[in-house]
């Protein structure tokens, strides 16, 4: 499952899993921060919060670890 906690404006929230779903993708708002990026340069970029709740009696830490770092690797690629 999916949630879009940034709809109203929020950084970040704690999803609640709904049964009898394993898992939940929460996502904030997009937001431009000031990031220090390749050769120690300050650039401006649109930052977000994900963060990843699920049910350890059905899926181990470190699968939902990884999972999470895929969508992170994804979205960082992502050329429109």
């Amino acid at each position: 499952t999916v949630t879009n906690m940034g709809t109203f404006g929020s950084l970040f929230g704690t999803p609640i899993i709904n049964q009898p779903q394993v898992g939940i993708l929460g996502i904030g708002a997009i937001k431009k921060r000031v990031m220090v990026v390749e050769d120690d340069n300050i650039a401006i970029r649109s930052m977000v919060y994900i963060n990843h709740a699920y049910d350890h009696r059905v899926v181990d830490g470190s699968l939902g670890g990884m999972f999470l770092q895929r969508v992170v690797k994804y979205l960082e690629e992502f050329k429109p």
